[in-house]
């Protein structure tokens, strides 16, 4: 029995060893109910990672990594060495930089100065070519090979060239001639007139225009010869370099549209594509349509011509056609012209002159222009004038040719882009 005793009380009685797992499983399994807010918040960072001590200073600076050998594997160095320090921004490099913007900014401007001419030719080419792409589509349409396409448009705008210049120079040479050989008598007439010899006494007109007729004046004479020739050399110079380059334009049209996309990010390339297809479609339509009424106004015109017993009729319908193509004021100043022959010609003449084309600009206006241009752009008015007056201030005839195309265009991309982001905001 006594030995009974302590072999029960064994197991009863448990030594410090077991009683160490019991207690440690007792906070463990009592800790997420009994922990209030602030006793979890004391105890989520001692669950952290022990975070890195720095360092202590000991008074030496700390060792940096060795720089990759140039040219190996991970450096930035390539095959011209290690780039050094970037340099720092001073006044002096500041105000240098300053003066190489301007200077590039100066010289880019004397370029441009210098090159004007062949500038202008070259975007009267772009707006020719432009203008003339959708004959050449609708040709290729017919199953025409894209270069005899080409070629025809090309050799039917020499042929309305060589028809205008033959309307136009004879009238010319033959009134100069006629004033040549009439020079004569009306000097004779003037002499036997007392009032002029009166007026050669008094202000002395026979010395002054002795004194006039020296080597100063002939010089000045030749000088105006060689420049009339130079003036006319330096015309046929720029019609042959702007037919050569819109037949370039219109044989590359398509490649050139490509490339000028292409340079477009490809986020925005649809829509820059969709809004340059339009602006070509709606500029082409609207130069196409500028032509054929300005051929019927010219036609129109000859038949009147012939009809009242006009002089030079087809010199005065080719007037009529080229004067139609500038917007807003083309139709007016031919109907002047026209008139004013007319009126020298006889007063009957001239007021029947005045008459017809009172009617014929209104059926232009309300019948014509409305059927031609309705697949174009409808510009404003005003915005219309103004353009023509700054296109003829610019570049003269030309600019008020290309004025009406300009703004349809510049009218487009307001409202398909300019506008919408501004109503976005």
């Amino acid at each position: 029995m006594a030995h009974d005793g302590p072999h029960r009380s064994g197991p009863e009685q448990p030594g410090p060893e077991q009683s160490k797992p019991n207690q440690r499983d007792g906070p463990q399994q009592s800790r997420p109910d009994q922990q209030d807010g602030p006793q979890r918040q004391a105890a989520e960072p001692t669950a952290a990672a022990p975070q890195p001590q720095p360092p202590a200073s000991t008074g030496t600076p700390p060792e940096q990594p060795a720089a990759p050998a140039p040219g190996s594997a991970g450096g930035d160095a390539g095959r011209f060495g290690i780039p050094g320090r970037p340099l720092r921004r001073n006044s002096f490099l500041v105000g240098f930089t300053g003066a190489l913007g301007v200077l590039s900014a100066y010289a880019v401007y004397l370029g441009l100065r210098n090159a004007a001419g062949i500038l202008v030719l070259v975007v009267i080419a772009l707006f020719l070519a432009v203008g003339l792409h959708p004959a050449v589509v609708r040709l290729c349409a017919w199953g025409l090979p894209r270069g005899l396409a080409v070629a025809a448009v090309t050799l039917t705008v020499l042929a309305l060239l060589a028809a205008g210049v033959l309307a136009l120079v004879p009238p010319i040479v033959t009134q100069s001639g006629q004033f040549l050989d009439q020079l004569p008598s009306y000097l004779d007439t003037l002499r036997r007139n007392e009032a002029v010899n009166d007026l050669v006494v008094r202000f002395d007109l026979m010395r002054r225009a002795q004194e006039a007729a020296n080597a100063d004046v002939v010089g000045r004479a030749l000088g105006g010869v060689l420049g009339g020739a130079q003036l006319v050399f330096g015309t046929v110079f720029r019609v042959l370099t702007v037919l050569v380059l819109t037949i370039y334009f219109l044989v590359y049209f398509d490649r050139m549209r490509e490339l000028g996309y292409a340079l477009v990010p490809r986020s925005r390339r649809e829509r820059v594509q969709l809004i340059g297809d339009e602006i070509l479609t709606k500029v082409g339509a609207y130069m196409v349509g500028a032509l054929s009424i300005a051929v019927l106004a010219g036609v129109t015109t000859f038949v009147f011509a012939l009809i009242v017993g006009l002089p030079y009729p087809f010199a005065l319908a080719v007037v009529v056609a080229v004067t139609d193509l500038i917007p807003q004021i083309g139709a007016t100043l031919g109907a002047v012209i026209v008139s004013l022959v007319g009126f020298a010609t006889d007063p009957s003449v001239g007021i029947a002159c005045v008459v017809f084309f009172v009617v014929y600009q209104q059926i232009e206006n309300y019948l014509i222009y409305p059927k031609i241009m309705r697949r174009s752009v409808h510009v404003n008015e005003v915005a219309a004038l103004v353009a023509a007056l700054l296109g003829v201030s610019l570049l003269g005839v030309i600019g008020a040719l290309i004025a009406i195309p300009t703004v349809a265009a510049t009218q487009l991309i307001l409202r398909e882009v300019v506008l919408p982001r501004q109503d976005a905001r």
